[in-house]
């Protein structure tokens, strides 16, 4: 009978220097777990068990070679999309000051605001490392700031999504006058080119995975760490 053990969890001292977190001093996942141990710990409560149920998609961590890096990195994929998505907001609020007098409830509604405020938020607390920081050791499992920081993503996003539908009820007559209806090929092409980016994206760091030395070793074909051990010895 199949027995299935949960991966042991580690101290903070007992993890590379690379891995740890300001302020978070105990459960922490082992560095050189297995592919099996990676799915057992999506169940296991860890210091990481919230962050992957509020953020389920895959990331891969140049952690090791230049965390400074990967950091920057993480931060542009909040920083890209939020400017990118605010940008027609922010030009028509420049229009409107502009010229003199300001748009109001026209161009900035609650949901803005609120959306506005979540982003805000949740670069503080990627940045800032707080509560964790002020009490380590107490928000090693639930509370620091990286599941803050998910959560107020998650509540921007829905808050950015309430703007958008509000702005175009607000905005339908103007649009239609402005612009002919999408229709259903230009939104299937557009849904189509979404997919494609994001199947590629997905395609190009699991192939940079899989070729990675020394990850996942179940998946390199590798012995388990114990026969690697006594190989040693």
């Amino acid at each position: 009978m199949l027995s299935l053990k949960l991966p042991q969890l580690l101290r903070v001292h007992q993890v590379p220097r690379v891995f740890w977190e300001d302020g978070i001093m105990s459960g922490y996942r082992r560095p050189t777990s297995s592919a099996l141990d990676c799915v057992l710990s999506s169940f296991q409560m860890t210091n990481e068990t919230v962050n992957i149920w509020t953020h389920f998609l895959p990331t891969w961590f140049p952690e090791l070679e230049s965390p400074g890096f990967s950091k920057v990195l993480r931060t542009a994929a909040f920083a890209y999309p939020f400017l990118f998505d605010n940008l027609p907001l922010f030009y028509r609020l420049g229009l409107c000051w502009g010229r003199g007098h300001s748009c109001g409830q026209e161009a900035l509604s609650t949901s803005h605001s609120y959306h506005l405020l979540c982003a805000l938020l949740t670069g503080f607390l990627f940045a800032s490392h707080l509560p964790e920081r002020l009490a380590p050791g107490r928000f090693d499992y639930i509370g620091h700031s990286h599941q803050l920081f998910h959560i107020c993503a998650v509540l921007g996003t829905h808050f950015q999504l309430e703007a958008v539908l509000a702005d175009m009820g607000s905005r339908r007559t103007w649009l239609a006058t402005q612009e002919p209806p999408l229709g259903l090929q230009g939104t299937v092409a557009t849904l189509g080119l979404a997919v494609a980016g994001n199947l590629f994206i997905i395609a190009a760091f699991t192939a940079s995975l899989l070729r990675a030395p020394g990850t996942c070793p179940l998946l390199q074909g590798g012995p388990p760490e114990g026969g690697a051990q006594a190989k040693q010895q």
